[in-house]
C-alpha cells in the first residue's frame, strides 16, 4: 500500500496532549498489523532540545543513534515498542540550518532564499523522509506548537501543500480544548470553531477533531461542533480526562478513532486491533491495590516533566510487580545530615537522578550514604552513578576530596574525570556521548542476572566517566564495576554485591522502557524494593 500521511496539530491551549493522542493512534494501527512511525516538528530555532534548560523543555530524550529529542518521542516508544531515530524529530533550527548549509554550497543557484519555497520545500522533505524509505504503511506527524503562533507557521504551509500533492494518502487530526465554565454549567465550544477558522484560514481543513475535556460533551453539542468545522458527524472524536495515559488508546478505540482514520484514507477496516498484551498491562494496574514507596533524588523534582522517562519506567515495573507506585520527590538541595533520616525513612526504594552540575550534588551524596548504610534498594543512574562513586570513596576509601572534575576541575583524586574524546570539544550542544552503546556484563552479577544475558546496548547521555586507574581500589573495597563497554573499557555499571540492591549505571535504562517491554534492570530494582519493604513489616 502506498504510504499514508497523518498530520495532527493542536489548537486553543498548548499541552492538551497531542504526543498522547498520536501515540494512541499509532498504537492502535500498529495493534491492526500496520507499520506505523510517529515524528515530532517542532518549531522553536534551537537545532536540538540538548542545550535547553529542564525548566523550560522538561526531559531531555535520546534516541538509539544518539539525537537529543524532544520528550514526546518517549510517548512514541512506550506506546508503540519501536524505537525512534534523529529523522524523528526535527526542529525549525534544524531546518534552518539545511536551508542555510545548501545555499552556502550554491544548491540553489543564486536564487534568493525565501520561506516559501525553500523552507516549506525542505520541512516537506523531512516530513517524507520516513515514508520514501519503503518502511511505513502510516506516517503520523505532530506539529509542535498552538494554531496561530508565529512559530508555527511555515510548518502548517507545509502541511496545507502536502494536503494537495497526497490526496487521498493524506489526513488532518485538529486536536482542541473545549472548556467547562463552571458558573454556567456550560461546556464552551467557541474556542474550537476560532481555532478549526485559524487552521482553515491557513488553508486546511481538519478531516477529524479530537476535543479535550474535562466533563462528557453531550451528542448535541457534538453535532454542532462538526456543523460550524464542515467536519462530519463521524468524525468528531472526545478525549475525557482519563486516570492514566495508558487508558487512551482503549478510549479512543472505543470512539472508533482507528476506523474512522482508515476509512478516510480509502481502507476498510478489518476487525478490532489486537490489545491483549495492552489490555493485560492495564488489568494489571487496575486490580493493584498495595503500595510500594520510591523515593527519586533530584534537583528537579519540582517540574513533573523533568525525569519523565524515569517516572514512567518505574510505573511500568510496579504494575508488572502487581503494585501501585507511591512515587516520593525529594529535592536534593533540601537533603543534609541532620534531615536525611525524615526524608528517606519510609522509602521502600531510592533512585538518585541524573543530571549536571554542581547544585544539588552535597545532598545526593548524603542520601547514598544513608541507603547505603541502611542496605535500601538504591539506583542511580548517569549522575546517579557517578555520585554513587564519589560517595564510596570519600567514605569508604578515605578520600575524603574525591570528586568529578565537573564540579571540582582541580580536585586530587578524580574518581569520575571528563572523557578523553570530550576533552577537545567546546561547542556544548550534540556534543556529549549520545546514544546507545554495548554493554559487557560480568556473569553472575546482579546486573546480568536481572537482563538475563551479559550482551546488552543501552542510551547514553554524558561526558564524563568513571576513571579505570581508581578501578582496583574499587574492587578491592567492595564496589565492583560490573559492566563495561567492550571496545573503550569504559565502566557502564557499578554495583556493591553484599547489599540488596545497590546499582549505578552511566547509560540510562529509562528510555528502553515501555509498556509491553519494561525494563529488565527496573523489573528487578522493584522486585527489590518490594522484598525489602516486607522485610520491614516482619
Amino acid at each position: 500500500m502506498e504510504t499514508k500521511y497523518i498530520f495532527v496539530t493542536g489548537g486553543v491551549v498548548s499541552s492538551l496532549g497531542k504526543g498522547i493522542i498520536s501515540s494512541s493512534l499509532a498504537c492502535l494501527l500498529k495493534a491492526r498489523g500496520y507499520r506505523v512511525t510517529i515524528q515530532k516538528f517542532d518549531p522553536y530555532i534551537n537545532i536540538d532540545p540538548g542545550t535547553l534548560n529542564p525548566y523550560e523543555h522538561g526531559e531531555c530524550y535520546v534516541t538509539v543513534d544518539g539525537h537529543e529529542a524532544d520528550l514526546d518521542l518517549g510517548h512514541y516508544e512506550r506506546f508503540t515498542n519501536i524505537q525512534t531515530t534523529r529523522a524523528n524529530n526535527v526542529t525549525t533550527g534544524r531546518i534552518y540550518q539545511s536551508v542555510i548549509d545548501k545555499e552556502r554550497r550554491g544548491d540553489y543557484l543564486g536564487k534568493t532564499v525565501q520561506i516559501i519555497p525553500h523552507i516549506t520545500d525542505e520541512i516537506k522533505r523531512n516530513v517524507m523522509a520516513l515514508g520514501k524509505t519503503g518502511n511505513f504503511d502510516f506516517i503520523i506527524t505532530e506539529i509542535g506548537g498552538t494554531v496561530g503562533d508565529i512559530e508555527s507557521l511555515p510548518f502548517l504551509e507545509a502541511v496545507r501543500q502536502l494536503r494537495w500533492e497526497l490526496d487521498k494518502d493524506c489526513l488532518c487530526i485538529h486536536l482542541t480544548y473545549v472548556p467547562y465554565i463552571r458558573a454556567a454549567k456550560e461546556l464552551k465550544t467557541k474556542p474550537t470553531q476560532h481555532s478549526v477558522k485559524e487552521l482553515q484560514r491557513l488553508g486546511i481543513q481538519p478531516d477529524v477533531l479530537v476535543l479535550r475535556t474535562e466533563h462528557e460533551i453531550p451528542a448535541t453539542t457534538l453535532k454542532k461542533i462538526a456543523q460550524f468545522c464542515n467536519v462530519s458527524p463521524d468524525g468528531v472524536v472526545q478525549s475525557v480526562d482519563a486516570p492514566s495515559i495508558y487508558k487512551v488508546p482503549l478510549m479512543m478505540h472505543a470512539q472508533g478513532l482507528d476506523q474512522i482514520v482508515l476509512h478516510k484514507v480509502g481502507i476498510a477496516p478489518i476487525g478490532d486491533p489486537d490489545l491483549g498484551s495492552w489490555r493485560k498491562f492495564l488489568d494489571l494496574m487496575d486490580s493493584a491495590t498495595e503500595k510500594v514507596t520510591i523515593g527519586l533524588v533530584g534537583k528537579y523534582v519540582e517540574l513533573q516533566d523533568a525525569y519523565k522517562s524515569i517516572n514512567e519506567a518505574l510505573f511500568q515495573a510496579a504494575t508488572y510487580c502487581g503494585r501501585k507506585l507511591d512515587l516520593r520527590y525529594i529535592h536534593s538541595e533540601k537533603v543534609t545530615p541532620d534531615n536525611v533520616d525524615s526524608q528517606l525513612e519510609g522509602m521502600d526504594g531510592v533512585v538518585i537522578a541524573p543530571g549536571f552540575g554542581q547544585r544539588g550534588i552535597e545532598g545526593k551524596f548524603v542520601a547514598l550514604e544513608w541507603c547505603r548504610t541502611h542496605d535500601v534498594p538504591t539506583f542511580g543512574i548517569c549522575l546517579g552513578m557517578q555520585c554513587m562513586v564519589i560517595e564510596f570513596a570519600r567514605n569508604v576509601l578515605g578520600l575524603t576530596e574525591a570528586n568529578s572534575t565537573e564540579m571540582a576541575p582541580n580536585t586530587p583524586d578524580n574518581v569520575i574525570d571528563l572523557m578523553e574524546d570530550q576533552k577537545s570539544i567546546h561547542n556544548m550542544g550534540g556534543t556529549m556521548r549520545l546514544g546507545a552503546y554495548d554493554c559487557r556484563l560480568t556473569e553472575g552479577s546482579r546486573a546480568a542476572k536481572a537482563y538475563g544475558k551479559t550482551e546488552v546496548s543501552e542510551r547514553h547521555r554524558h561526558r564524563f566517566e568513571f576513571n579505570n586507574e581508581y578501578r582496583a581500589r574499587f574492587e578491592e573495597a567492595g564496589m565492583k564495576c560490573v559492566g563495561e563497554n567492550p571496545a573503550t573499557h569504559l565502566v557502564e555499571v557499578v554495583e556493591l554485591p553484599d547489599h540488596r540492591w545497590f546499582i549505578g549505571t552511566q547509560y540510562h535504562p529509562e528510555y528502553s522502557s515501555t509498556v509491553l517491554s519494561p525494563s529488565p534492570l527496573f523489573l528487578d530494582f522493584m522486585k527489590a524494593s518490594i522484598e525489602y519493604q516486607a522485610s520491614k513489616k516482619q
